[in-house]
């Protein structure tokens, strides 16, 4: 501890300005945990709890490695029914306070991994602060497993632990397999801090929440899967829980565009023809940029884009293909941009000429 730390918590003190001394104070204490003074930095951490000088919601603390996210006011949540129960469960598990704390993620990219983390903070009324991985992560040998060390420390610390969950997105980072021979013996060392840090945890902090997401989880060491309660997969969509998710979207967004004809049951036909429907975070921003690039003179030219991007160019493909895909002359019409009695003039001339 130098000389300055005494000083700002006499500044601090006199302006009485609340949080920067409870911050300084924490900085004091995680000084005497680094020094072995373990004793001295718990009794700390336990008057500045006693003291109310820190309180999760405040969104003020934040350290060189955990950072806090905004959970508050969210939208609910577009998941399938199997995912919903097990973040239901989730909740019923930590709410039950018997030390089952510890969750992992595990899906695709764009599956709602992140998203679905923060509305279990929202749900249990928890402050979210994440692990700020570039920070964490140093090129100097050792360094990261003495970051890692660091971290868990800090988590340890936290007064009111339950009032917080800790987010380690895409853990994958610093946790692969570490017999796996494409890794560096350097991440096996992390991996097994990793290990040693989390057991740790179970015995010293049975309330706060962890949660990990992965979109790797076949790299993943199995000892580390084993130090989680559970693994919650997001690889569960059906192609009509994708619909639903898009439809969503769609209705979420649309009410922003002026000028634009909202038109969901062709939205939703087009999203049925289609062979293969992106997850969540992809669709949620192709639905987005077909409704922001569409001409505004045109007011189903959002469709159209919409088209291209999930089913085929809409250019090369005939009217009696989209007749076979479905669309009635109508919505043919509206995608073509052609008139009802021109479509349906090519369709009789197209039959005309099959037989």
């Amino acid at each position: 501890m130098k000389k300055q730390n005494i000083l700002n918590l006499i500044k601090y003190h006199v302006e009485k300005n609340e949080n920067a001394f409870r911050n300084e104070s924490i900085s004091i204490a995680r000084y005497f945990d680094s020094i072995g003074d373990d004793q001295l930095a718990e009794y700390i951490m336990g008057l500045i709890a006693e003291s109310n000088l820190y309180t999760p919601q405040a969104s003020d603390f934040e350290s060189e490695f955990l950072k806090q996210l905004d959970s508050r006011g969210m939208s609910p949540l577009s998941l399938p029914l199997e995912i919903s129960e097990d973040i239901k469960g989730i909740i019923n598990a930590v709410n039950h306070n018997i030390g089952i704390n510890k969750f992992l993620f595990e899906g695709l990219p764009g599956s709602g991994k992140t998203e679905a983390v923060k509305h279990v903070a929202r749900l249990l009324d928890r402050a979210l602060y994440y692990v700020d991985f570039d920070n964490l992560i140093d090129s100097k040998l050792g360094q990261t497993n003495k970051n890692i060390a660091g971290v868990f420390a800090e988590i340890n610390m936290i007064p009111h632990p339950n009032k917080i969950v800790i987010l380690f997105d895409e853990i994958d980072v610093i946790a692969l397999d570490r017999i796996n021979n494409n890794d560096v013996r350097e991440m096996g060392r992390v991996t097994s801090t990793i290990l040693r840090e989390l057991d740790r945890l179970t015995d010293l902090n049975k309330e706060i929440v962890i949660i990990a997401t992965t979109n790797l989880y076949s790299n993943f060491d199995k000892a580390l899967i084993r130090r989680f309660d559970a693994v919650i997969n997001f690889n569960k969509y059906s192609k009509e829980d994708l619909i639903e998710v898009a439809e969503y979207y769609f209705n979420s967004f649309i009410k922003n565009f002026k000028g634009i004809s909202k038109d969901t049951r062709l939205f939703r036909k087009i999203l049925k023809t289609a062979t293969n429907i992106p997850y969540p975070g992809e669709l949620k921003n192709l639905i987005k940029t077909s409704l922001a690039f569409s001409d505004v003179n045109i007011e189903y030219d959002y469709l159209r884009r919409l088209y291209n991007n999930l089913v085929g160019n809409l250019e090369q493909t005939d009217i009696t293909r989209l007749y076979e895909q479905g669309f009635t002359v109508r919505e043919i019409e509206r995608l073509k941009g052609e008139s009802k009695s021109n479509v349906s003039r090519k369709l009789i001339r197209e039959e005309r000429d099959n037989e």
